[in-house]
């Protein structure tokens, strides 16, 4: 199965004060069209760094960055926000929903960027609080909705434009155990029905087993989980 991306010795550098602070060293790897990946890694590991690289919000210091079929490193900064209206959904653990707005109109947000009709983007909205299961709470403000439905809200957001591929940082960290499973519940449902690629950063090994794989950052550098658990042994 061809790649949705494709990342080859990347290196990523942050300054702090006088000094350079390698943060990724040398990553390299391959995410399969539809597949359901989980990140997993201590805080500072480097895995949100990574997870920025393909989503395009950063610029790797060092390598290349494939992401559908594009060489993202090299696109200028207004050639890349026009790529991820394109290819990118993005789900936050926080929600990032704009509190004046009621639900239809954030999750229309994403889509005030692409040329359709206003009638054309009200049918997207529709289909895409049908999916998450929120086409009652469409006129609802998000202080009129639980974190769950807030977060239903956001994956609506990410959907509503039919990206090629969803990245969640932490999508269930900021929710109870119950309702995070429904999330995770739902994510499913777009990976295996909806057929999305999704790259989700998590601490939750939990949150981790809903994915068909995981990899684990460990200060900078990518291993299997049996690699890890070797390691920590």
């Amino acid at each position: 199965m061809a790649s949705i991306v494709s990342i080859k010795n990347v290196v990523k550098r942050y300054t702090r004060g006088k000094q350079k602070v390698e943060v990724l060293h040398g990553i390299d790897l391959e995410v399969a069209a539809g597949e359901f990946l989980a990140l997993m890694g201590p805080s500072g590991s480097g895995k949100t760094t990574l997870l920025n690289l393909i989503g395009g919000l950063d610029r790797p210091d060092q390598g290349e960055v494939n992401v559908a079929g594009q060489r993202i490193d090299r696109l200028s900064s207004g050639q890349l926000a026009k790529w991820r209206v394109r290819h990118i959904g993005f789900i936050f653990q926080f929600y990032n929903l704009l509190p004046v707005l009621s639900a239809e109109r954030n999750v229309e947000v994403p889509l005030l960027l692409t040329n359709l009709s206003r009638s054309q983007r009200k049918k997207n909205v529709a289909a895409a609080l049908a999916v998450v299961g929120l086409a009652d709470r469409a006129k609802h403000k998000p202080a009129e909705l639980s974190g769950g439905q807030q977060q239903r809200v956001a994956i609506a957001r990410a959907i509503v434009a039919d990206p090629t591929l969803l990245v969640c940082d932490e999508p269930t960290g900021d929710l109870d155990r119950e309702t995070a499973e429904e999330i995770l519940e739902l994510l499913q449902i777009l990976n295996r029905q909806h057929g999305k690629t999704i790259i989700m950063v998590t601490h939750d090994s939990r949150a981790a087993d809903h994915a068909s794989r995981r990899l684990y950052v460990d200060k900078g550098r990518l291993t299997s989980g049996e690699e890890a658990q070797h390691a920590a042994a």
